[in-house]
């Protein structure tokens, strides 16, 4: 089975990559399960309903969120009856949505993926790792393909959940940092693992934003608007194969697309 993770989408320039080379790649490569992190969808901070539809649109089949996800606020209601839109599983249980979903991927196999948000450097949210113990505890045995994005700041808290769910799940990728690792690896226990997987959307700024704004508040400390930058749009991706058998990942790849 075939898992396609798209990373960070940021504003018009990474949902546009997407429309235009998602359904491609995903029939050229024989894609199984499309999942990509949206929270940043729209001009780079936050989705809203309109944006997730077009996104699930495009072919995505789950839509993993993180620290921005309730930057819009329109997206309060659509998310508790939106289950393939997760908000991180360790936020607050007041707050709406989940962080867990199961479907069936387009060959017929059953599958999870969980959503979780760290704490070092981040705001302060529920243990991470045990709230990956619960939701893992709630998933029948019969489901053995499951991915986990942990949308986190410092790699060695990607690194430790890592180790702490290998052999638990078929993948644990990380997110939030807009800039791919070189670290792919599977771990002894069968977890596929990347510490970041990287941002679809413009690469000629600063993490997708238009470097002046973030380079004058680098220089002064004062406030800055910050907007979408252009120019340089990729789409980064990780590509694993997993044994639907055992969900013990064969394999794992790094996938980086241009526009045309």
């Amino acid at each position: 089975m075939k898992i396609l993770f798209v990373g960070d989408i940021v504003g018009s320039p990474g949902r546009e990559i997407v429309s235009d080379r998602l359904a491609d790649i995903v029939e050229t490569r024989q894609i199984d399960l499309v999942i990509a992190n949206g929270e940043n969808s729209a001009s780079g901070f936050g989705i809203t309903p309109r944006l997730a539809e077009q996104l699930f649109g495009a072919g995505i089949e789950v839509l993993t969120g993180g620290n921005h996800i309730w930057d819009r606020k329109e997206i309060l209601d659509y998310i508790p009856t939106h289950p393939r839109l997760l908000r991180p599983a360790n936020f607050p249980e007041i707050n709406p949505g989940a962080g867990l979903f199961q479907g069936s991927a387009r060959n017929g196999v059953p599958y999870a993926v969980l959503n979780l948000q760290g704490r070092v450097f981040m705001a302060p949210n529920d243990c991470p790792f045990r709230a990956a113990d619960r939701e893992l505890a709630r998933i029948p045995a019969e489901v053995r393909v499951i991915f986990v994005d942990i949308h986190a700041e410092t790699t060695s808290e990607k690194k430790a959940m890592g180790w702490y769910l290998d052999g638990r799940v078929s993948a644990v990728i990380g997110t939030h940092t807009h800039v791919a690792t070189a670290d792919e690896q599977i771990l002894p226990g069968g977890t596929a693992y990347q510490t970041d997987v990287g941002m679809t959307g413009p690469h000629n700024g600063v993490i997708g934003m238009d470097k002046e704004a973030p380079l004058r508040r680098f220089l002064d400390g004062q406030p800055a608007r910050f907007e979408v930058a252009t120019g340089d749009v990729q789409m980064n991706t990780v590509l694993i194969d997993v044994d639907e058998s055992t969900g013990r990942a064969r394999a794992i790849e790094r996938l980086r697309f241009r526009t045309d």
